[in-house]
């Protein structure tokens, strides 16, 4: 399995141990993730034995009441996919589990290759199947867990429910964000900070890199801290993944972006002037950005764009065609505010291209004079390894025009630039440099994975 086949895994997981029954929690928890997975949404809970519902569809919609009053138990674990039913169960010699992640792992073929030459067998070969089982085969669960940082390449962070209450852990490097938090009473972790603030819990802290713990109704206890090489947290999660309203590993999610947006005014400062006289986003993910871009050159923000309050992310979807129709079907633009402008349009990112390409003729098909494209991200050069949706190197623009290598001068990605401005019908396109972006985050570059924009491998080769 080289890297232009590995099938990304974009989810959310949740786990709580409280003094009362958990899985209203559960539910709300999960409902406030639903942004990282719109397929598929699970929950497992634990009294005596066991209760387990995984859906094909979104939290809100599928579990009825009924459902949720079967959920039984004071401790538990959720989920929602991009990809997959998860938690997935199973019977073990240390009694009932439950187990969900979010991450890829890069070695799963591997892995499940050298099980099944050992007897193992698996249903269809989910990096959860593999995961789960490298955990079952210790016959212990903290040693399972700690065993992935030996056997595993590639990013997880994980949940697994248990008689004991609920383990959690973070890979050595904390690709995925993972959060803890409380009101002394209810004791959670969770992929990203709102779903516990939604639930009026304090947050406590992020699990550390290579961090195992278990959680109870007495508290967090910290079983291991697997030594970390060095840390590679996801910056495309500030830039995209996570909610505005998140914080990650200390960094506020809308602080970032603002800082981003502030970066683009400021290279459109230095490089002449600013080109619009309103600035508007692509939402929801490039509302940040814009308004740090407005904030800094005190152009008037402008919506122009109706976000579709019942739709998905279309980055996020599985396929291309379901991509294409979400992007149709989100946005609407807003004539009276687009006709005769000069718009500095902002997003995040620029992947394949298509859906930016349909923005900017829209806004010029209901009379914008001009659309200038900012990018909060610099262009993306390489698929992702480590669970975001990009796969392979054809779906990124970039890399028709520079086949091999980097952006590695300012002139350099001038030329780009042009190049996808007259691919996307823009009167300009420009991103952040890889420096701009690196500043904008406030985190040092050593501790940020930024493969996808440098071709920089942050992990360990054996």
């Amino acid at each position: 399995m080289n890297a232009s086949e590995v099938r990304g895994e974009n989810c959310g997981i949740f786990g709580i141990c409280s003094t009362e029954e958990c899985a209203g929690s559960i539910y709300q928890g999960i409902d406030f993730l639903q942004h990282r997975g719109q397929e598929y949404c699970g929950i497992s809970t634990f009294d005596a034995g066991l209760h387990h519902v995984t859906h094909h569809g979104k939290v809100i919609n599928m579990f009825t009441d009924d459902e949720l009053r079967s959920l039984r138990g004071r401790w538990g674990i959720g989920h929602v996919s991009l990809w997959e039913r998860q938690p997935m169960k199973w019977q073990t010699q240390v009694g009932e589990i439950a187990v969900a992640f979010s991450g890829n792992i890069m070695n799963a073929e591997a892995l499940m290759t050298d099980m099944m030459h050992r007897g193992k067998s698996f249903y269809k070969g989910y990096n959860i199947e593999i995961l789960s089982k490298v955990i079952i085969e210790e016959q212990d669960i903290p040693k399972g867990i700690a065993v992935l940082a030996e056997k595993v390449r590639g990013a997880y962070s994980l949940v697994v429910l248990s008689r004991d209450g609920v383990y959690a852990a973070r890979d050595i490097y904390g690709f995925r964000p993972l959060i803890i938090g409380t009101d002394g009473k209810r004791f959670a972790v969770s992929s990203e900070s709102r779903a516990l603030k939604n639930l009026d819990l304090q947050i406590v802290r992020d699990v550390e890199p290579g961090e195992i713990l278990l959680i109870d109704d007495k508290g967090f206890h910290t079983l291991a801290r697997i030594p970390s090489p060095r840390r590679a947290h996801c910056a495309f999660e500030w830039a995209y993944t996570a909610s505005i309203d998140s914080v990650i590993d200390g960094v506020y999610v809308q602080e970032a972006r603002s800082n981003l947006g502030e970066q683009l005014a400021r290279r459109d400062e230095e490089e002449g002037d600013f080109p619009g006289d309103c600035v508007s986003p692509v939402p929801l993910s490039g509302i940040g950005h814009a308004l740090g871009y407005h904030r800094y050159s005190r152009i008037p923000y402008q919506e122009v764009f109706l976000y579709h309050r019942y739709a998905d992310r279309s980055y996020t979807q599985s396929t291309q065609l379901a991509r294409e129709r979400m992007a149709k079907r989100k946005l609407s633009v807003l004539p009276y505010a687009v006709k005769g402008s000069r718009i500095v349009l902002c997003d995040d990112s620029i992947v394949r291209g298509t859906q930016i390409m349909n923005k900017v003729r829209d806004l010029k098909k209901a009379g914008a004079r001009e659309v200038h494209v900012r990018v909060a991200c610099p262009p993306l050069m390489y698929p992702c390894d480590f669970g975001i949706s990009t796969r392979s190197y054809d779906e990124l623009i970039a890399r028709r025009f520079i086949s091999e290598g980097n952006v590695e001068s300012k002139a350099q990605l001038r030329d780009l630039e042009t190049w996808i401005a007259g691919r996307i019908d823009a009167d300009s396109v420009r991103f952040n440099s890889l420096e701009r972006f690196v500043s904008a985050l406030k985190i040092p570059r050593e501790d940020l994975c930024l493969k996808c924009f440098d071709g920089g491998f942050p992990i360990r080769s054996g």
